[in-house]
């Protein structure tokens, strides 16, 4: 009953996945994950952990990536709606530093698949989302990466409003309707790319 429905990027490895949905009067019955469906679309990973956060709306998180222990991460919403990022942080790759994005929402039901080398984060648009996402690795302290979400050389838009005043700072950045942009401090302290990788490796 699975029959899934992957889409490849433009970007090697990242890819869009639509599971079947079968739905009626009742309500409706998919298959969140199915390893063999996966491997049939050349998708071959094994998950170790499954994450679930909730967020409100304005919320950023990211741009995250693992150091010594990278992560490929099987994306999903099921409450709300988020726009995701994946940033190709992968050296010799021919899209190196390149970005690609997907509306992930609960109505769509699309999953996103991130293998290991990016960086990745997502906005929240809708007034709540929970965002729930396997990974390829155990979660390792201390490991986690970052680059600022508003690095100009990589240039993501986020459809967001405000200028760049040469940090990650949210301060002053709002959605189109007016909400302010939230982000942790630990997030509005990442560099850029350049800098990062000046004396940071992946």
């Amino acid at each position: 009953m699975g029959q899934i429905k992957v889409t490849y990027t433009p970007i090697e490895g990242l890819a869009v996945i639509e599971p079947a949905v079968h739905g009626d009067s009742r309500g409706y019955f998919t298959e969140t994950y199915n390893k063999r469906d996966m491997a049939d679309a050349g998708l071959n990973m094994d998950f170790v952990q499954d994450n679930q956060s909730m967020s409100v709306k304005g919320v950023l998180r990211g741009l995250h990536y693992q150091k010594q222990y990278p992560q490929g991460k099987l994306v999903r919403v099921v409450r709300g709606e988020v726009y995701d990022v994946a940033v190709d942080l992968r050296k010799g790759s021919k899209t190196y530093s390149k970005w690609y994005g997907v509306l992930l929402s609960a109505d769509n039901k699309k999953q996103f698949y991130i293998p290991e080398g990016f960086a990745h984060g997502f906005l929240v648009l809708s007034d709540v989302a929970e965002f729930c996402y396997k990974v390829t690795d155990f979660y390792h302290p201390g490991d986690e990466g970052g680059l600022a979400w508003n690095d100009p050389a990589v240039g993501i838009d986020w459809g967001v409003v405000g200028d760049y005043r040469g940090s990650a700072d949210a301060e002053g950045y709002t959605l189109k309707d007016g909400t302010p942009l939230i982000l942790s401090d630990k997030d509005c302290k990442w560099s850029t790319l350049k800098d990062t990788f000046s004396f940071d490796s992946l």
